[in-house]
């Protein structure tokens, strides 16, 4: 398969697939767009082995994935038609290989019954499956620094990790049920103990008292991580801000919703409707 062809198909599963992520795409020049596309297409089939799979089969489907990967890197193109665009815009973004394999590592953390002890457990994973992804695609973005100093790329990047912590805390907040039912939960214990919730209680379809106000403090915790990676906006470069705007615009929305809803997220699920992105996008595109 060409590189052509490649793209051709990551921009299909973007397309199919992305539902938050593939409209900030669309405020991207075609090349970085793309390149985003590409990306996606491997973070998506990276969740599909871990969810997809027999249980039995997902950790041999996922080490051969990382094997794959290992040999993209080393020269090797694997069979899979994703791999030609995704080194070519790893290459042309020099985007550092070791956060695609920290996503790896984050989504074979999900294989097993999962239970949460501290926040900075939940910090940690929340990195590996989400702030890999905000350090990764910074750099298709392109970012420098409000003020020249040798310190603004790492500053950039703390504040890109910052904010998938933000995204993840977001999704968390609307997967609850759907997570415990798969036996993980990902409220820290620590959390669950301090307002006197138990697992079983993400099970049911009525959000109790105290489970609201666990739910209003977590969603507490997300906006402090939203507020304090908001300075990464003016590091990106122009032409890129529009789309980490949207992007942000959008899962900041998605917790107004969990927000507005009361925290009614055990009996239905949250989203954000095609409209309302839409209207985030012309917002993000002018302001």
């Amino acid at each position: 398969m060409t590189v052509a062809e490649s793209y051709g198909f990551c921009e299909q599963v973007a397309r199919r697939e992305a539902k938050n992520f593939y409209y900030s795409f669309l405020l991207l020049d075609a090349e970085r767009r793309r390149a985003m596309c590409a990306i996606y297409a491997f973070m998506r089939y990276c969740d599909d082995l871990s969810d997809s799979q027999a249980v039995s089969g997902r950790a041999e489907a996922i080490a051969g994935w990382r094997r794959d990967l290992e040999c993209a890197f080393e020269g090797r193109t694997p069979e899979h038609a994703l791999w030609p665009a995704f080194i070519d815009a790893v290459a042309r973004y020099r985007i550092p290989h070791q956060y695609f394999f920290e996503m790896i590592e984050g989504v074979s953390s999900d294989l097993e019954p999962r239970r949460v002890r501290t926040f900075a457990e939940l910090y940690d994973y929340c990195y590996h499956v989400a702030s890999v992804v905000g350090l990764t695609i910074i750099h298709i973005f392109g970012f420098d620094s409000i003020e020249a100093s040798p310190e603004a790329p790492a500053v950039a990047l703390k504040l890109a990790e910052k904010c998938g912590v933000a995204f993840q805390l977001t999704n968390i907040l609307r997967d609850i049920r759907e997570d415990a039912e798969n036996n993980r939960v990902y409220l820290p214990e620590e959390d669950l103990q301090r307002f006197q919730v138990t697992a079983e209680e993400l099970r049911e379809s009525v959000v109790s008292a105290r489970l609201k106000a666990l739910l209003e403090f977590e969603a507490g915790r997300a906006r402090e991580y939203y507020s304090e990676s908001a300075p990464l906006v003016a590091m990106i470069h122009k032409e890129s801000r529009a789309s980490l705007r949207a992007l942000i615009g959008i899962y900041s929305r998605l917790l107004d919703r969990v927000e507005a809803s009361g925290y009614e997220v055990l009996a239905h699920r949250i989203r954000v409707p095609t409209w309302e992105k839409i209207w985030i996008l012309a917002r993000s595109r002018w302001s």
